[in-house]
């Protein structure tokens, strides 16, 4: 097993990724829709006790794992990977890393706002319609709808779709997101597939904990704006806490225009005598200085003109 790349990975500095986080397209929004009809479509068949409700009991009393007791065993260890406990733990672990290594808090908080819309929809629907399982079943051919049960939809099944499917929503790559989209598939399809086996539900139930997993995952980027603004707020608390200055604000812009004059050059325009012209040069290349009691100005071309006291200046430029 080649570990330098791991470890390189582990030496590089640590850096927030410059992927933007997913946004509620057209094409998001248009399988958000199709999800949900398809998920009000199965509660209408089961609810009307329709062809859906026969496959359930059809599976239900030809009894899977009773067929293949050898896979027993291995399968009441693979449906762990949809309980909400160990996955959440196995799966948080690995986020926890990943903001540590990007300097964010949005894997974390993903996550978390993916398991409170996962316990209030699906324990909320679970409650609601309060079906039956299979091995407490009362009618045959019954829905075994608003009873005492809690298993419609599937909460194994749910789960298996929102944790395992964080992953593939967190993917900063497209080659990482197909990859991680099937993965996450394949265990939402086995651990389905599992607890029929088990007989813990019917197949309504995991089709319908399908629909509601993926209803939660395409409905997430709805809660990105609400994240970012927690997440500015815990980094807040923390600087806060640690007593990190606040970062300083740049300061304000001059605005270009004609600046004051000093105090000094103030009071020596105060102190010239009304009427008297100031001495300046009017074209480049003159300088002025003082001669005896006057002021003498040099030309560009190295002839000086001298004002007295006594005698009115003339403009420069009549010479």
């Amino acid at each position: 097993m080649r570990t330098d790349r791991f470890l390189a990975r582990l030496e590089q500095e640590q850096q927030q990724p410059n992927v933007p986080p997913p946004v509620m397209s057209r094409t998001r929004m248009a399988l958000l829709w199709a999800t949900l009809g398809f998920y009000a479509a199965i509660v209408a068949a089961v609810l009307s006790t329709s062809w859906l409700v026969r496959l359930d009991w059809q599976l239900m009393l030809f009894r899977p794992y009773k067929q293949w007791p050898g896979l027993h065993a291995f399968l009441d260890y693979f449906v762990v990977l949809g309980q909400r406990g160990p996955t959440a733990v196995l799966i948080a672990a690995w986020l926890s890393w990943r903001c540590w290594r990007q300097r964010t808090l949005r894997p974390l908080l993903v996550m978390a706002s993916a398991l409170f819309l996962l316990n209030v929809t699906v324990g909320a629907a679970k409650l609601g319609m309060g079906r039956e399982g299979p091995h407490y079943a009362n009618v045959i051919g019954s829905n075994e709808m608003f009873l005492t049960g809690d298993i419609f939809p599937s909460g194994h099944t749910a789960n298996a779709v929102v944790t395992w499917g964080i992953l593939a929503y967190l993917a900063t790559t497209p080659t990482a997101r197909r990859t991680l989209s099937v993965i996450a598939a394949v265990f939402a399809l086995g651990v389905g597939a599992t607890t029929v086996y088990l007989g813990t539900h019917w197949v309504s139930d995991v089709v319908l904990g399908w629909a509601a997993g993926l209803l939660i995952l395409l409905a997430l980027p709805w809660c990105e704006p609400l994240i970012a603004l927690v997440e500015r707020r815990l980094f807040a608390l923390r600087d806060r806490l640690l007593g990190a200055p606040a970062p300083s604000e740049p300061a304000p812009t001059r605005r270009r225009g004609p600046q004051p004059l000093p105090t000094a050059a103030r009071q020596g325009e105060e102190a010239r005598p009304r009427g008297e012209p100031a001495v300046a040069a009017s074209r480049p290349g003159t300088a002025a200085r003082a001669v005896g009691g006057g002021v003498r100005l040099r030309q560009p071309n190295g002839r000086a003109h001298t004002s007295r006291p006594d005698h009115p200046a003339r403009p420069v430029s009549s010479h």
